[in-house]
């Protein structure tokens, strides 16, 4: 029996169709912008379509069980964007008469504290990462350092500080100097790993040419990595990825902390992976979802989680 689901997914593709186009031509908002917007209702389109609901006859309760949804893999400032594109969606279908009441409107952005500082969600990330080529010496370099950077949530100067005897691959460390000149062993993913030593195989080599140098990360001179060079590759590849956001070297260390934790990771473990002296350092990433921590209650505690 036909309840006209498919139709739904059509009229809505459409209907994102003609709002990117309002926003583009009479708008006048700018590309990165449209890119944006265009990521949220993404998001939306694909959450209607997996549950079958029908976005002409949304209920609060479908909304705040995408909401529910959205936390698991975004924090609040991420959460608060994703709504405001949606009320401005659903305000255009109004204007066109397509529906007569807005249903977001019933839905408060989340509060999100001064102190909170944006971090990428999974989804840019990847994006991100996805983005750097890996087809000369300096592409693959660059893909080793930023799946490390993410991948171990590294300080900049760790990283362009890491040198070749500080990589254990038999046993997937690395040996971190941090602040204070402290020492931690901090473990390498899979993935980074795979990057990292594809960048040692094939490209540092070329890199390094007859020059000899004990650092992991180099440039074309065959010389350390600085970190003003590093932030000139970070802002080429932010440039490329149409990621809405003021994208800085310690943004890929804040999303690895908040990104562990928003999994089920604990704040000490969280805490010795970052290598903060002081635990009230890391719990400053507890505080980018209130509504994901009382989720973390209900669903862990041994007296909730019944």
């Amino acid at each position: 029996m036909d309840d006209g689901t498919n139709d739904s997914a059509v009229s809505l593709d459409r209907q994102i169709e003609e709002y990117i186009e309002y926003l583009r031509f009479e708008k006048l908002l700018l590309h990165n912008t449209i890119i944006s917007y265009s990521s949220d209702l993404e998001k939306f389109k694909h959450y209607v379509k997996n549950n079958n609901i029908d976005f002409l006859k949304i209920t609060k309760t479908v909304i705040l069980d995408f909401l529910t949804s959205l936390y698991m893999t975004h924090n609040e400032v991420s959460v608060s964007r994703i709504l405001s594109t949606l009320r401005g969606f659903y305000k255009f279908l109004i204007r066109h008469q397509a529906i007569k009441e807005n249903p977001w409107t019933s839905v408060k952005n989340p509060k999100t504290s001064k102190n909170i500082f944006e971090v990428l969600d999974v989804e840019e990330i990847n994006r991100f990462l996805d983005r750097i080529p890996t087809s000369t010496p300096a592409d693959l370099r660059d893909r080793a350092m930023f799946e490390i950077l993410y991948g171990c949530g590294l300080r900049v100067s760790e990283l362009t500080g890491l040198k070749t005897g500080d990589i254990d691959a038999s046993q997937l460390l690395l040996r971190i100097i941090g602040k204070g000149n402290k020492e931690r062993l901090t473990p390498i993913g899979n993935t980074a790993f795979i990057f990292l030593n594809r960048y040692l195989g094939s490209g540092r080599g070329k890199l390094e040419k007859e020059k000899k140098s004990d650092y992991v990360f180099l440039n074309t001179r065959g010389r350390q990595l600085s970190r003003k060079g590093f932030w000139k590759i970070m802002k080429k590849y932010a440039d490329k990825s149409g990621i809405e956001k003021n994208i800085y070297p310690h943004m890929f260390r804040h999303s690895f902390a908040t990104h562990l934790l928003q999994r089920g990771a604990d704040l000490v473990t969280v805490q010795k992976l970052l290598g903060h002296s002081s635990i009230s350092t890391t719990e400053i990433y507890t505080s980018l979802s209130r509504e994901y921590l009382k989720d973390a209650y209900f669903r862990f505690h041994p007296r909730e989680n019944k």
